[in-house]
Order: C-alpha cells, then sequence, then structure tokens
C-alpha cells in the first residue's frame, strides 16, 4: 500500500476509486465501506484510494478554540489506522494534513483541486451524512451533481447496524470508555489492541521492582486506567501482562501520555521493538497517590489480580479442551 502525505505529484496521480473519511478505528461500518470500494476498483480497473486527516478535522477546531476536551478522544493511532485499511484492500491512502487553508476550501475548489486535479477520482463512495468545504457548506446532494459535471460516479453507504445500534466512531470510544471490551469488539470486528515501539522510559518501574515496556500514545486515547493486557510480537505466543494506560499522577506533571506495561516472568531487552498490546479486563481508573510506597503497594494488587485472571482463563480452557 502507498501512503502520501497530501496530494500525490503528478506522476504519483493514478485513476481511483475512493472513499473519504477519519476511520478512526475502522470498525465494521468502515470495513464495509472498504469492501464495497475494493470492489468497484476491480470491476473499473482503478486503484482502491483512501483519504484521511491529519489531525482530526474536530482535533484542529478544538485547537483553534482553545478547548480540547471538545476534540474526540483517538480509538487508534496513525500506524493501526494505516494497518487496517492496508488489511482491508486499499492500495493508496492519502493523509491530507488538515489545516487553516484545506478548512477554507470551498465545495467547489475542494472538488476541482482535490478530487478531479489531485486525485483523479472516477469513483467515489462517501458516507450518507457527508459534508465538505469550508463550514460543511457541501453535502451528497452537491456532490452527486459535481460527479455529473466533472464524470466521476457517486455512491452513499447507508449506516452499518449492530443489531438496533448504529456501528459508529463514537459507539466504540463509548465501548473502550466504559473498559466494555466485548463490545468494542463486536463493532471492530477483532479485539481492541494499540501497536506502537517500544521507548525508553524513566526506569522508575524496574526500580519499584516492576519493569515495563513504554510505548508512547502521542494523542489523547479513548481509554484509560489499569488494564489486564496480552502482548503479542515478543514471542511464539501472546505474553500475558499488567498495563497501565494514563498520564502517571504519582510519577509526572507533564500530562503526556504513556502505555506502561509489566510482563509477567519475561525479561530481554525490549527496545526498539514492535509490539501490539491486546486488551482484555479492565481493573480501575488511574490514580494519584502520595508516595511511591503506595503506588507500589498497588501496582503488586493489580499484578495479582491480572496474574488470577490469567489463571482462571488458563483453567477454563483446560476444562474445556476436556469435554
Amino acid at each position: 500500500m502507498k501512503v502520501f502525505r497530501g496530494l500525490p505529484n503528478a506522476a504519483a496521480r493514478a485513476p481511483c476509486a475512493l472513499t473519504i473519511g477519519n476511520f478512526d478505528g475502522v470498525h465494521l461500518g468502515h470495513q464495509a465501506l472498504l469492501g464495497r470500494v475494493r470492489g468497484a476498483a476491480d470491476a473499473l480497473g482503478l486503484e482502491a484510494a483512501v483519504m484521511t486527516f491529519e489531525p482530526h478535522p474536530r482535533e484542529f477546531f478544538a485547537q483553534r478554540a482553545g478547548d480540547l476536551s471538545k476534540a474526540p478522544p483517538r480509538i487508534a493511532n496513525l500506524r493501526d489506522k494505516l494497518q487496517s485499511l492496508a488489511d482491508n484492500g486499499i492500495d493508496r491512502v492519502i493523509v491530507e494534513h488538515f489545516s487553516a487553508h484545506f478548512a477554507a476550501l470551498t465545495p467547489q475548489q475542494f472538488t476541482e483541486r482535490v478530487l478531479v486535479e489531485g486525485l483523479h477520482v472516477k469513483w467515489l463512495m462517501v458516507g450518507d451524512d457527508f459534508c465538505y468545504g469550508a463550514k460543511r457548506a457541501g453535502n451528497v446532494a452537491m456532490l452527486q451533481e459535481a460527479g455529473r459535471h466533472y464524470g466521476f460516479h457517486v455512491e452513499t453507504l447507508p449506516t452499518v447496524m449492530n443489531g438496533g445500534d448504529r456501528i459508529s466512531s463514537s459507539a466504540v470510544r463509548a465501548a473502550l470508555a466504559a473498559g466494555d471490551f466485548g463490545h468494542a469488539e463486536q463493532l471492530l470486528g477483532h479485539p481492541y489492541a494499540i501497536s506502537g515501539h517500544v521507548i525508553h522510559g524513566q526506569k522508575l518501574g524496574r526500580t519499584l521492582g516492576f519493569p515495563t515496556l513504554n510505548l508512547r500514545v502521542p494523542h489523547r486515547p479513548a481509554l484509560a486506567g489499569i488494564f489486564i493486557v496480552q502482548v503479542h510480537g515478543l514471542a511464539a505466543a501472546p505474553l500475558a501482562a499488567v498495563a497501565s494506560l494514563g498520564v502517571r499522577p504519582t510519577v509526572d506533571d507533564s500530562g503526556r501520555v504513556l502505555l506502561e506495561v509489566h510482563l509477567f516472568d519475561f525479561n530481554a531487552n525490549c527496545y526498539g521493538k514492535q509490539v501490539r498490546v491486546e486488551f482484555l479486563h479492565k481493573l480501575r481508573d488511574e490514580e494519584k497517590y502520595h508516595d511511591l510506597a503506595t503506588l507500589t503497594a498497588a501496582i503488586e494488587r493489580d499484578s495479582n489480580m491480572a496474574r488470577e485472571y490469567f489463571e482462571r482463563r488458563a483453567g477454563a480452557v483446560t476444562a474445556t479442551d476436556r469435554i
């Protein structure tokens, strides 16, 4: 899959079947849309393309307003989003920098400069509530009219439902915030995980007797707290662990978000390695403790509960195998 930061240059442009959106989490609704794009691209002999945005438009406007609480928390980092798009058969992704200049484009300018000249769109699919251009002035009807004028076909995908509920990034965020990983998996079509490269930390966990591998989380995540997790990418089988995702209020006042993972019965140099941390169960919310001794005792309790969780799960698997 080819990834472009902004519109491709003239030599790299190719006629495409395109969809546009933030695709945070790439849930089952997104996957249905991407499958339709892939099918249209194959039928028409085009490349399957996605245009997405960095930062999220609502993040951009929240930052301009000086109120980041208005920005939606992120389900997935950019690396995980791109991997999910590749897994769904997309040939090229345009990661468009959402800026004041881009936000100011009129619907007509967006159509001409981005869709027609920049991307050579021949077939386009959007959600039935899609809006575009400055002040969200463009709608699906305007886009369909533009398509008739410029020679590209426009389709819309109805809302994808899970039972009686609409599948949406907002619904995934709500499930993750509640620690309901079963429901999140139903909406995503796979277990929830965060991937990244292991970075150097303050080595405080090692001092406390609970060494951790650390992943940087560049955006406000859709969940926070202490979790039972398993880690993929370091061994043939996933490794049992307990994790903290948050701002570490006891030892850090910078507000920087970090994912810290304490692996059980595993000791190896992991720096620089790419891992995937799969979330299984929420133990509690993040807390601020008055000293390191109290923090250490809390980590020990969390670790013991996580070990008991994995022991019960192993026992349940063994019992099932005997049936």
